[in-house]
């Protein structure tokens, strides 16, 4: 894991940097500090509705008793995807702005959620867990009892 996360804290800013001069050169310097900020503002105003669907979303399922795995996991991707597009640059834009796209978002929630376990269950579809007998032995109680010498 920490040769890739090296990786991608090595590769990623060289990709900016090689962006913001190649439309630099074309655009000029002031016009691509200019579509920088644009596409921050119009990244963070779509993010800001795709927020409050996905909530409204979780709260209907919370309402009819239903947990809500799918809009959770929808929702770490929008906090990934205005991390990426407050960044300042296009490579990130772009990957920021995939994770708008709700279809793109749903397939990667979906690949995520299939390999997913949550309290020693397996989840087989968005926001359903098999269910668990209260005897379970893979359960284990959280009650710190009393012992009594």
């Amino acid at each position: 894991m920490f040769p890739v996360l090296t990786l991608i804290f090595l590769v990623v800013p060289v990709i900016e940097i090689f962006l913001l001069i190649q439309v630099g050169e074309v655009i000029g310097a002031w016009w691509t500090v200019g579509l920088v900020i644009l596409t921050a503002v119009i990244g963070v105003n779509l993010l800001r509705y795709q927020g409050i669907s996905t909530l409204m979303r979780a709260q209907e399922k919370m309402r009819s008793g239903q947990m809500p795995a799918q809009e959770m996991l929808e929702g770490i991707g929008l906090i990934v995807a205005g991390a990426f597009l407050l960044t300042p640059g296009f490579f990130t834009d772009g990957i920021g702005f995939c994770l708008l796209i709700p279809p793109i978002r749903r397939i990667l929630v979906a690949g995520i959620v299939s390999k997913m376990t949550v309290s020693g269950q397996f989840v087989h579809g968005a926001g359903s867990a098999t269910p668990r007998s209260p005897h379970d032995s893979n359960v284990i109680d959280g009650v710190n009892y009393k012992r009594e010498d």
